[in-house]
Parts: structure tokens; C-alpha cells; sequence
């Protein structure tokens, strides 16, 4: 699904965010991205969905040459991934089912298909009675579910999360990262950038950690920090 080869990404300020990244993810896999603010976690996810190009290195993604990918090509790349951030980046102005019905018109979706796509969505995540609620009368909770409402209607094989639950209580981050689980049950490759260590710890899935920009630990069942032994 995934594989980065000495991957470098070295911004126009002379930073350097990854450095030499040598990283596979395989279909169906779920997988935390851990580290320090600073470490390359974002950057990685980014390289993925092409907001970001690598400076050296391939990346290539669900079989796409993403590192030489024309700029006209992109959009198309992203319809077959689902992206969620940690500020949730719904439409204040347009209710649930419109905010969800939006990401599948510009793909060029029919009216039959929308409501399909939008009703299985929303009866995932739990919100089907929220579908005439608009961004501002949901709880931050119900808006996470709803972005990744959004997320799904494309029924992607990939799934990101950049901080799903960064602005979340606890009881409603675990809520998240089940729902999580239980899409990447239903057969989505899922990738989660986090420094909830609470969640890591308690769902023991493949920890990969970067320090520096640099591939520091690769752990199947890992916790946050590494267990000595």
C-alpha cells in the first residue's frame, strides 16, 4: 500500500523534516506514527497525499508514483484516500449531510449514489440523527465523527488521521480510535499520527516512531515510549 525508499523532504527555510526514511505499510495494516513535535509525523502523512513532494526519494502509494506525480493528477490521487485532521475542517456553513454530499459532488457522484454513500457513513459513525446539524451545533466529538463520515464516503483504501483526537476528552478519543479500528476491520489500511500515549498504549497496533526526521523505531503490538528490556 505504502513504501517510502531514502525519502528526504527538506523545506525551502533550509529544515530538514525527513531524512533517509526507509518505511513499508501494508494493505489492511493499521499503524501509529509517533514523536516529538517536530519529529516528521505530519510530514510523512503529508508526503502521502501529495501536499507535500519529497525533496529525494520515492514514494509511492496504493501503486501510484506519488514523488513524480503531475500536479493536474493529485486531486484524483486524494479522491481514493480519506484525510482527517485534527481540526476537523468541516464547512461552517453547510449542515452534516451537505458537508458530506459536497466531497462527493466534485468527484461527479449521482444524486443515487450520494445518498447511498451518505446514509452507510453516517450509520458508521454513529450520526445519522445529526444529518440537518450544522458544524457549530455539534460537540468536537460529533465533529470528528462527522470529518470522518467525510472521510469514508469515497470508501478509500487508505485512511489518515493527523491528530484525530488532539482536541478531544479521553472518553471521546478512545470513542474515536475504535471507530478507527472498526473501519480498518472493514478492510482500510489506517495510519495515525498521535502523542496520545494513552491510546497507543491500550490498543497495541504497529508503533512507528521518528525522531528528527529519522525512522528511529518500527514495532508490531509497540507501546508509545519503547519498553526497555
Amino acid at each position: 500500500m505504502i513504501h517510502l525508499t531514502d525519502v528526504f523532504v527538506e523545506y525551502d527555510n533550509g529544515v530538514r523534516a525527513l531524512n533517509g526514511l526507509n518505511l513499508s505499510v501494508d494493505k489492511g495494516e493499521f499503524a501509529f506514527v509517533v514523536g516529538s513535535t517536530g519529529s516528521g509525523k505530519s510530514t510523512f502523512l503529508r508526503l502521502l497525499y501529495r501536499e507535500v513532494a519529497p525533496s529525494e526519494g520515492s514514494v509511492v502509494v496504493n501503486g501510484e508514483d506519488v514523488a513524480n506525480m503531475k500536479p493536474a493528477d493529485v486531486p484524483y490521487l486524494r479522491r481514493k484516500l480519506g484525510i482527517v485532521f485534527q481540526d476537523f475542517k468541516l464547512l461552517p456553513q453547510k449542515n452534516l449531510w451537505e458537508n458530506l454530499a459536497f466531497a462527493l459532488r466534485v468527484i461527479g457522484a449521482s444524486p443515487r449514489d450520494i445518498r447511498r454513500r451518505i446514509g452507510d457513513a453516517l450509520a458508521l459513525v454513529g450520526l445519522t440523527h445529526r444529518c440537518d446539524s450544522f458544524p457549530h451545533q455539534m460537540s468536537g466529538g460529533e465533529q470528528q465523527r462527522a470529518a470522518i463520515a467525510r472521510a469514508l464516503v469515497n470508501n478509500p483504501t487508505l485512511l489518515i488521521a493527523d491528530e484525530p483526537t488532539g482536541n478531544l476528552d479521553p472518553d471521546t478519543s478512545w470513542e474515536i480510535m475504535q471507530l478507527l479500528d472498526q473501519i480498518n476491520i472493514r478492510g482500510a489500511t489506517v495510519l495515525v499520527a498521535t502523542h496520545d500515549s494513552q491510546i497507543v498504549d491500550r490498543m497495541k497496533k504497529r508503533v512507528i516512531q521518528l525522531d528528527s526526521g529519522y525512522l528511529i523505531r518500527d514495532e508490531n503490538k509497540g507501546t508509545y515510549q519503547q519498553i526497555e528490556s
